[in-house]
């Protein structure tokens, strides 16, 4: 088991009724696996990674039909001297605001653009 895997989020995902669940937990294993810095907790009803208590990628389980992730700076704005920029190579993110984005995977661009995914986390953690 992964040290930064969550009993609560495993608890959690063997109890999930969700169509897209199997996508979810793949998804969260690749994403803990490559990133152990991240902590996993849950967070709005839904499996959130953050990195010293402050979320950065929460998954929104409300879409039945499809994966979302949010990807964010925590809960508020953060203040920064120069306004936050993120450049997304892969063209997954769709930004909602200047400081939280938006992944959307239909189940066959689960396995097609996992590296991709996991390479944007790791660039959206670090940003």
């Amino acid at each position: 088991m992964l040290a930064n895997r969550s009993v609560e989020v495993d608890a959690f995902m063997d109890a999930l009724d969700h169509p897209m669940a199997g996508h979810v937990q793949r998804i969260r294993l690749a994403i803990l696996d490559r990133e152990p810095q991240l902590v996993e907790r849950i967070k709005w009803r839904a499996p959130s990674l953050a990195v010293d208590d402050v979320d950065r990628v929460t998954f929104h389980l409300r879409p039945t039909d499809r994966v979302s992730l949010i990807l964010h700076r925590g809960v508020r704005p953060v203040d920064d001297a120069t306004p936050f920029r993120f450049d997304d190579p892969s063209g997954l993110l769709s930004m909602i605001t200047d400081e939280r984005g938006q992944v959307v995977l239909a189940a066959p661009d689960v396995d097609e653009r996992l590296d991709d995914l996991l390479r944007l986390v790791h660039d959206w953690v670090r940003a």
